[in-house]
Formats: C-alpha cells, sequence, structure tokens
C-alpha cells in the first residue's frame, strides 16, 4: 500500500501530468480505506517532502516500468513511511524546533519582550532559544527569522555591560545598539543573512578570525567560512512584521520559498517558470488569494493535488 502511495506520488509530480492521471488517481484513492490513510500519511509530511528531492526526481526521471523505478519507488515510499521518523529527526532536526525556549508554527508570528527589554519579533517557522548569563545575553537562532530592536543591559558591572549576541549555525552577530533581521530559514544553504537598520552589527563567521561591521542600511550574507558582499539592505525584507509580502522582480522559485513558512502542507515550483519575476504587496492572512493573484499576473497554472498539496506549473497551451 505504501508503495502504491509513492507511486502515485511520482506520477503526480510529472510535469505533463494528464487529467486522466488525476482521475485515476482519485479513483484508487477512493477505492479503499487503506489507500486514503496510505495518501493521508504523504500528506501529513507535505512540509518536509521539498527535501527529497534527489529520490523524488530520481524516481521521476526514471523510465516507468523498470528495476531503477522501482528501487526508487522503494527507497521513497520507506523515507515516507517506515524511515520517517529517523528521516525527520536526521534530516529536518524537529527536535531541536520542538524543544526551543520559543517558537512558531505554520502561519504565525509573534512579539518577545526579553528581560532586558529587548524586542523580538519572530517570523513564521522559526525557533530560538534564550541565554542570559552574567557575561552575555544570546539568542540562539534554531530557525527562520527575526527582527531585534536591543535595549540597554540594565545589568552593568564593572567590566560594562553585557553583550548582546545572535548566534546561528554559521557564526555570530553582536549587536551595537540597534535594529537588525536576522535569517536562517534553511541550513543547507550554507549561510545566513544579516540586514541592519538601525545602529551597527558585528559579524564573525564560525571559522573566520576578522569580523566585520555590518552598518546601518546594509545587508550581508555569510557561511561558516566566508563573507558575501555587503550589499543595500532591503527595507521589504521585514514587511512580515506588518503581515505583508513586499517584493520587486523576486524570482518566483524565491517568492514560493518565502511564502512558504505562512502555509500549510507543498508548495512546488516547477522549474520552468522558477525564474519568471514577481512584484507585488500580498497579504500574508490568506495564500489561496496569493496563489490566485500569481495565476492572473503570470503564465501559471496552480495544480491543487489537494488543499495541502500545491505546484505551481506554466500554464497550459
Amino acid at each position: 500500500m505504501q508503495q502504491q502511495a509513492a507511486e502515485w506520488l511520482v506520477e503526480l509530480q510529472s510535469a505533463d501530468v494528464a487529467d486522466e492521471t488525476r482521475q485515476r488517481w482519485q479513483q484508487w484513492r477512493d477505492a479503499h480505506s487503506d489507500h486514503a490513510h496510505a495518501w493521508q500519511r504523504i500528506e501529513a509530511f507535505g512540509e518536509r517532502l521539498q527535501g527529497l528531492s534527489s529520490p523524488l526526481a530520481h524516481a521521476a526521471l526514471t523510465q516507468p516500468k523498470t528495476a531503477g523505478r522501482r528501487r526508487a519507488v522503494k527507497t521513497l515510499a520507506i523515507m515516507l513511511f517506515a524511515g520517517s521518523t529517523t528521516w525527520l529527526v536526521g534530516r529536518e532536526a524537529p527536535i531541536d524546533q520542538w524543544t526551543a525556549d520559543r517558537r512558531t508554527g505554520v502561519g504565525e508570528r509573534t512579539r518577545i519582550t526579553l528581560d532586558d527589554g529587548t524586542q523580538l519579533q519572530l517570523n513564521a517557522e522559526t525557533a530560538i532559544n534564550i541565554e542570559y548569563t552574567e557575561t552575555q545575553r544570546l539568542v540562539r537562532l534554531v530557525r527562520g527569522e527575526l527582527l531585534v530592536v536591543t535595549a540597554p543591559d540594565p545589568l552593568v558591572t564593572r567590566s560594562g555591560s553585557r553583550p548582546f549576541l545572535i548566534e546561528t549555525a554559521h557564526g555570530k552577530m553582536r549587536a551595537l545598539g540597534t535594529r537588525f533581521l536576522v535569517q536562517q530559514r534553511d541550513d543547507q544553504q550554507g549561510h545566513s543573512l544579516v540586514a541592519v537598520y538601525e545602529g551597527a552589527v558585528e559579524v564573525r563567521p564560525g571559522h573566520v578570525e576578522t569580523p566585520r561591521i555590518v552598518r546601518d542600511g546594509q545587508q550581508t550574507s555569510f557561511s561558516q567560512d566566508r563573507f558575501e558582499e555587503i550589499e543595500e539592505a532591503d527595507d521589504n525584507a521585514i514587511a512580515w512584521t506588518d503581515g505583508m509580502l513586499v517584493v520587486r522582480d523576486m524570482p518566483l522559485g524565491a517568492f514560493l520559498q518565502a511564502l512558504g513558512p505562512h502555509r500549510r502542507g507543498y508548495l512546488g515550483c516547477d522549474a520552468t517558470v522558477a525564474n519568471l519575476k514577481v512584484t507585488g504587496t500580498y497579504p500574508l492572512a490568506d495564500t489561496d488569494k496569493i496563489l490566485d493573484m500569481l495565476r492572473k499576473t503570470l503564465p501559471v497554472d496552480i495544480r491543487f493535488v489537494t488543499r495541502y498539496w500545491v505546484k505551481v506549473e506554466p500554464t497550459r497551451t
């Protein structure tokens, strides 16, 4: 049953899937309660299936009814069913996120005031740990993005005030009296981003000896080993704090990635339309409306396999 569900998943991910194929899938799903339960299992992991690009792509590109296709589908079924717990822990590290001091879920944003008066705004799907000691004020960003407005340290000793630090998987940032954004949406991309809107931030990647100062109106990305070029800070990047997604000439693939934390389920993008440019102001409260706006303004179709399984594809001719 699980392998049949995985096979249907591969079929439905095909770029040229026919209406007849969708009808046959629906007939299979509705034919028995076990089929429906197996498909519900796939839907339950819909948000994480983007991380399965390798086995999913391998299965989709392999010719049907071949040994290679059968092996690929079997691997996919094992990852989705028998091996799902190991995969989720080892690949996505949800335990770190679920046990974090503060976290937000899909479509959820929150505002936090720390003991020293520092204000944090957490975007959707963000997790942080907070560690205040006698020598430092530290916030560890496990995943996601947050906007920080620092406050003066009320605990000043002979050695001075405690530094305020943000730590990601790629390094540490020391606030120098400031308002700034930090993003670590996907560890596999190998970098974090910091954008400064007031004051300055000292950035020190994990394996770089010399830090860099990012000043008001600037932003940069960094990995553990290097800095990217300093650029002008994007004011639109913090529009989510007002419940909006504001973009100008953003590639569609990147736009959907930014929208993903605000919508439950799988939100995919066909590679042939991923570089189409998106411009506009979009209210995050209604992601269905955003997808409809994309369909009306770009040469794309929105394919709803289910409510929680959506893919943006080129318009059919």
